[in-house]
């Protein structure tokens, strides 16, 4: 149905799509016939249990409006945002743009959402029936943006299975210098002892550029370790790596996200998978969108995966397709289960 549909969806403005999609999903429609529960793609990790491996990245679902719909297309896990203390447009339009040739996006969307009081009111009343992440960040005219990470923290830290601190986006003016080791580590120290304050046990996630360079890489790691945070998600956008695409639109400003991010995003974590703590679970992100791709993610040091722009080209059956795909790589490897191919070619 959706190779039918999807030459009339492609003549409509991205972001316009995106909207009657999430308009689409908060009808309560039947689940996707999905295929049986299978023990060799389930894992245990940041303390839960991931029934499958395949998961949403934040960036689809920002104003956490269909999470439920999104379980019920198959996805082992949800991650909703990037959400900030206060509610903001984001960047003008337009700010979406396909690049088809590529099957790629560039988005400059900038954290448009509601705001920390009115999706965490939303989150409490129609409560995750999956595994649940939430990615937070500062608002873009913050004086203080450290403290819109604490206070968006606060309000999350009992409403998520884990927490995402998005300090990669290439759409928020100078956010990625928390790659840099002297501000990293005043925002892990800070968010150490929010948490320790309130006696919360959630799991804490990095989300990082794929802009990095090894200096910056090895900062990271360092920080990392030291505060053992849980997890982290390679990776966000990239506002680099246009010469080999073909689109028009390259040139467009704003985080690329697709295919051409795919190998980018692998090695970077075959890098961190090799210096790592092992006890930090990643979460690979970037160009996903079948078995295959889902598998080198994988086998290159990801325990889990998510994707965005692979079901904006596959469209919502994407995660039961992964899912048998994956089942029977395993299989033909002779893996029985999907923990055991965490960082085999790393």
């Amino acid at each position: 149905m959706f190779s039918k549909l999807r030459p009339f969806i492609f003549k409509l403005d991205p972001e316009l799509a995106h909207t009657l999609a999430i308009k689409a999903l908060k009808f309560n429609f039947k689940s996707i016939k999905n295929i049986k529960k299978n023990s060799s793609i389930e894992n245990t990790l940041l303390g839960k249990k991931f029934f499958n491996p395949i998961g949403i990245a934040a960036g689809f679902d920002k104003d956490a409006e269909v999470y439920n719909s999104l379980f019920k297309l198959g996805f082992g896990f949800v991650e909703v945002g990037t959400i900030t203390p206060l509610k903001q447009y984001g960047n003008p339009k337009p700010r979406v743009f396909r690049l088809e040739e590529d099957e790629a996006l560039i988005n400059r969307l900038g954290f448009n959402n509601s705001g920390a009081d009115k999706v965490s009111s939303r989150i409490i009343l129609n409560p995750p029936n999956g595994l649940f992440g939430i990615n937070i960040g500062p608002n873009k005219d913050s004086i203080n943006r450290l403290e819109d990470y604490l206070i968006c923290f606060r309000k999350f830290h009992k409403l998520g299975d884990y927490l995402t601190i998005n300090i990669s986006s290439p759409n928020t003016e100078n956010l990625r210098s928390f790659h840099d080791q002297k501000e990293l580590n005043e925002l892990l120290h800070a968010i150490k002892e929010e948490k320790d304050n309130l006696q919360s046990n959630t799991p804490i996630a990095i989300k990082i550029s794929p802009d990095i360079d090894e200096k910056e890489m090895s900062n990271i790691i360092e920080i990392i370790n030291k505060y053992n945070i849980d997890g982290i998600i390679i990776s966000n956008t990239t506002n680099q790596n246009r010469e080999k695409l073909s689109d028009s639109k390259k040139n467009e400003v704003g985080g690329l996200s697709g295919k051409p991010i795919k190998d980018i995003s692998t090695n970077l974590i075959k890098k961190f998978h090799k210096e790592l703590n092992q006890n930090i679970t990643i979460i690979g992100v970037g160009g996903v969108d079948s078995g295959k791709s889902a598998f080198e993610k994988i086998v290159a040091g990801a325990s889990v995966i998510q994707l965005y722009t692979g079901m904006i080209y596959r469209g919502p059956g994407i995660a039961k397709e992964i899912k048998k795909e994956l089942i029977s790589i395993l299989k033909n490897e002779k893996i029985r289960n999907i923990s055991e191919a965490v960082g085999i070619n790393a």
